[in-house]
């Protein structure tokens, strides 16, 4: 059974590979981002607009599995609750610019709840990008250690 909700509350929804946010703005309703692929984060897409829309809350989350997410409230203060539901409902249809990293659904409510836009997903993703990258330059600087060496221990063809 799930908690009861609150106007202003960030639901986050676990699709299959990514996490999908909305924000409830009462009556079983929630506002969300969405880029023009009606995907919010997990499109391979890295720049391109959305739409903000408000729909039925069941409509977004279907069969996925959801939680309300408030986490950020330990690091921000939110601000009231008719402030996030009045703003929210005044972005419904208005077009913004999307981008996975940079901006997305997770950005869009926090900075409704709490008027800092951060996203977790993308720090995490921004650290493995880093990880993957700095696994290439290490992997590629072993790759020629070791060659070198191996090098080392032949007989000159000269």
């Amino acid at each position: 059974m799930k908690p009861t909700l609150e106007l202003g509350d960030l639901i986050e929804i676990f699709r299959d590979n990514y996490e999908h946010w909305a924000v409830y703005v009462g009556a079983g309703f929630v506002v969300h981002f969405v880029n023009h692929s009606g995907v919010s984060s997990g499109n391979p897409v890295q720049a391109e607009n959305g739409t903000v829309r408000k729909e039925k809350l069941w409509d977004v989350v279907g069969k996925d599995k959801w939680r309300i997410n408030n986490s950020m409230d330990r690091k921000y203060k939110p601000r009231p609750a008719n402030v996030i539901v009045e703003d929210a409902k005044a972005m419904v249809g208005k077009e913004l610019g999307y981008h996975l990293v940079e901006y997305n659904c997770e950005h869009f409510v926090k900075e409704l709840r709490c008027g800092v836009a951060e996203s977790l997903q993308t720090f995490f993703l921004l650290q493995v990008e880093k990880l993957a990258a700095v696994a290439l330059v290490g992997g590629a600087g072993v790759i020629g250690l070791a060659g070198a060496m191996a090098s080392r221990n032949r007989p000159s063809p000269f």
